[in-house]
């Protein structure tokens, strides 16, 4: 058990740590190559499948939902349940978990190994802060991706899965922008920037911590690597239910 504890206070020691060197990394405005690739890594290269998911989810409630709804004689109901599904909630869990399973496993996977080839050890034999120089590139990488895909899953997801519906049924467009408009509130807005940042910075933060929690042996690694995924996985969804228990709170 005191072990347990002792694990606790270490990870809310690394994260306190690790946001506060962020803040300074920030505020320093410190130009870091890692933090470029880290954007291109996470943000840049998972549009694909950030499209595809975005273009299936809108596609399929705004199909389903406009053919039932109509059949009740509530079509305007389609429009806050597409607001509430792809901009407030599953949009940013869907995101969180692709950057996760993409760029959190590889965060963990790069300081696993570089502390299993001593790289790490240099770093601090040379007075250089790993968290400073390693880790906190990654976690800004990641955290800025995570917003600016979160923005993308939406809109993507609202328009594409519009155009691709129209194929399909007799919607209009004019109705549906402007409806869409009509149901889309700042607090949606404020909600799914607020659980993508969290979320990012969880996913990345969880996975750096996991990296430099390798020992010695490179078979740690994908041990490490995958129990970053799950407990982020963890973290987010809980992360998510209590930004979403606020949203309800204060809008009540």
């Amino acid at each position: 058990m005191f072990a347990g504890v002792q694990r606790s206070l270490y990870a809310l020691g690394y994260t306190a740590h690790t946001l506060a060197e962020a803040g300074r990394f920030l505020v320093s405005r410190r130009r870091s190559r890692v933090l470029t690739l880290q954007i291109l890594f996470t943000g840049v290269e998972a549009l694909p499948i950030i499209s595809l998911l975005s273009l299936a989810l809108g596609a399929v409630t705004l199909f389903q939902g406009t053919i039932v709804f109509a059949q009740l004689g509530q079509g305007q109901l389609i429009y806050p349940i597409l607001i509430a599904v792809i901009v407030r909630e599953l949009g940013p869990l869907l995101t969180a978990f692709i950057v996760a399973a993409r760029s959190g496993t590889a965060m963990a996977t790069e300081l696993g190994n570089m502390v299993v080839s001593h790289e790490i050890e240099a770093y601090l034999a040379h007075g250089i802060d790993p968290i400073r120089y390693l880790a906190v590139p990654r976690v800004l990488g990641a955290t800025i991706s995570m917003v600016l895909l979160t923005v993308y899953f939406t809109l993507f997801g609202l328009l594409a899965s519009f155009f691709v519906t129209s194929l399909l049924t007799t919607i209009d467009a004019e109705d549906y922008f402007r409806n869409l408009l009509a149901a889309l509130r700042v607090g949606d807005i404020l909600v799914s920037i607020s659980k993508s940042l969290v979320s990012g910075f969880l996913i990345a933060t969880v996975a750096t911590y996991h990296g430099f929690a390798v020992n010695k042996a490179s078979t740690e690694v994908p041990v490490m690597t995958i129990r970053s995924v799950g407990r982020g996985f963890t973290y987010v969804v809980l992360a998510n239910a209590v930004i979403t228990a606020l949203y309800y709170v204060v809008t009540a």
